[in-house]
């Protein structure tokens, strides 16, 4: 099964990777925008349309007073459909930071329901790790960062990065992962019990899970 592309409504610069026939477009609200500059017609266009200031033709729409933000919404709907595998562009350099932590949230969300869930930024890219494991190549560079989301994250292991750690805990009240480096040996990202919010470069491409 493809992948499920959300378009949120902070900035956006580029692709990460090509869109792929299999793969299924939401547009959620603002983020209508960036794929009509793109040129592509998402399956789906959804949300409060507060940030666009009109509303699309054919479009879901939902009161501006709910529980959800349109990128849950668009987490809810991709689910709801079966994907497994979901990229948020426009969701890591808006203007809204509570927004920006609403993603993290999102990003929760999805590994709580088995899916991953990728933020992609202009620069960084961000994804939920719960109870598993991600990697990166021999050769990768520049930073990473790893924090603990929720409760105590245990047998958190990060191998082959500048500051390494084996079968520690990070806590949510401490940014003990905050600023390591990968050393351009292969790397590895690991948690036993409960999830890490991990961000990376985004020239480094996406991680391989374990």
């Amino acid at each position: 099964m493809g992948k499920c592309i959300v378009f949120c409504a902070a900035e956006f610069d580029r692709l990460a990777c090509p869109i792929e026939p299999e793969d299924y477009v939401i547009a959620a609200d603002g983020g209508l925008q960036h794929t009509q500059a793109l040129g592509i017609e998402p399956q789906e266009i959804l949300g409060d349309f507060d940030s666009l200031g009109y509303i699309p033709q054919d479009a879901r729409v939902f009161p501006v007073e709910k529980d959800d933000t349109d990128a849950m919404l668009a987490a809810r709907r991709g689910l709801a459909l079966g994907f497994r595998e979901f990229l948020y562009y426009g969701s890591l350099d808006g203007k809204r930071l509570d927004h920006t932590v609403a993603n993290y949230q999102t990003l929760q969300y999805l590994a709580d329901h088995g899916a991953r869930g990728y933020l992609v930024g202009q620069d960084f890219l961000a994804t939920v790790v719960k109870v598993g494991t991600i990697s990166f190549p021999e050769g990768t560079e520049g930073l990473l960062s790893v924090f603990c989301l929720g409760a105590d994250a245990r047998g958190v292991s990060l191998r082959g990065l500048y500051y390494p750690l084996e079968g520690g805990t990070l806590t949510a009240g401490f940014p003990l992962g905050v600023s390591n480096h990968f050393t351009g040996a292969p790397a590895e990202i690991s948690v036993e019990a409960g999830s890490l919010l991990v961000m990376w470069e985004r020239k480094n491409g996406f991680p391989q899970w374990k």
